[in-house]
C-alpha cells in the first residue's frame, strides 16, 4: 500500500512545477499518509487531532487567507465530505489564481461501480447528491460516486458555481492493484516485491482497457 501511495503521490509531485511559486500547500485528510516526505513544505491536516499531522483542518471551513494557497491535496477524501458544495466554495477562497485541487478519487467504470456497490464498506450511490446523507462521525459517512457526481454528471452545475475554478481534466487510473495490496487491511494479496511487475502491467491494462479503473486523477485550478 505504500508503495501504491508513493505512485498516487507523483501525480501531486508532477504538478508542483505548474503551481504558483508564492503560497502555501496543504494536504487535506491525511491520515497517516507521509507526503511531506515528497514534499518537505506541504501543510499535513486531517478533521481529528492526529500527531504525523501539523494541524486540524476542516475542509469546510479552511483556516487560511482569501488567495493564500497554492494547492490543495487530496486522497480519497471528497467523497467523505459532508457538504463538498462547501468546500469548492472555499477552495475558490483561498486558491491563489493558478493554484490547483489535486485528487485522487473513486471512478465510476463499470468494473469499479461493481467492486464500490457490492465488495466495498461504503456507499456508492450515482443518483445521489452533492450531500453526504447522516453522516455519524467524523469518518464516517461517504458516497463514493461524488467525484463523478460533481465532475462528470454536474460538470454544467460545478461550472456555474464556482465559476473561478475550471476542471482541467480527469485520468482513469489504477484498475488492480489496490485490491491486490489488500488496500487498508494489514495483509497484502500478491508478494511486495512484484510491485513493479503489476505496476507495468497495469499501465498496460489502463491504456486497452480504461473502463476497468477503479480510481481517477482530478486536476481542478483557478482561473481568475
Amino acid at each position: 500500500m505504500k508503495h501504491l501511495y508513493t505512485d498516487w503521490y507523483g501525480f501531486f509531485t508532477s504538478q508542483l512545477s505548474t503551481l504558483p511559486v508564492e503560497g502555501e500547500m496543504l494536504e487535506l485528510g491525511s491520515g497517516g499518509g507521509f507526503l511531506k516526505q515528497l514534499i518537505p513544505t506541504v501543510i499535513t491536516s486531517d478533521i481529528i487531532e492526529l500527531p504525523t499531522n501539523d494541524r486540524v483542518v476542516n475542509a469546510e471551513l479552511l483556516p487560511f487567507a482569501d488567495n493564500s494557497l497554492s494547492a490543495i491535496f487530496m486522497i480519497d477524501v471528497l467523497h467523505h465530505i459532508p457538504n463538498c458544495d462547501v468546500f469548492f466554495a472555499e477552495a475558490q477562497r483561498t486558491l491563489k489564481v493558478g493554484g490547483k485541487i489535486l485528487m485522487s478519487e473513486p471512478a465510476n467504470t463499470p468494473f469499479s461501480r461493481f467492486f464500490y456497490k457490492y465488495l466495498h464498506h461504503e456507499p456508492f450511490d450515482t443518483s445521489g447528491g452533492w450531500k453526504i446523507a447522516a453522516p455519524t462521525g467524523p469518518l464516517t459517512g461517504a458516497n463514493g460516486a461524488i467525484p463523478w457526481i460533481v465532475f462528470n454528471r454536474d460538470l454544467d452545475k460545478f461550472t456555474a458555481n464556482y465559476p473561478q475554478l475550471q476542471l482541467v481534466s480527469t485520468q482513469l487510473h489504477t484498475p488492480f492493484r489496490y485490491i491486490l495490496s489488500g488496500g487498508m487491511t494489514p495483509y497484502s494479496l500478491v508478494p511486495k516485491g512484484s510491485f513493479n511487475f503489476f505496476t507495468k502491467l497495469e499501465k498496460k491494462v489502463n491504456r486497452l482497457y480504461p473502463m476497468l479503473a477503479m480510481f481517477q486523477f482530478i486536476e481542478v485550478v483557478k482561473i481568475n
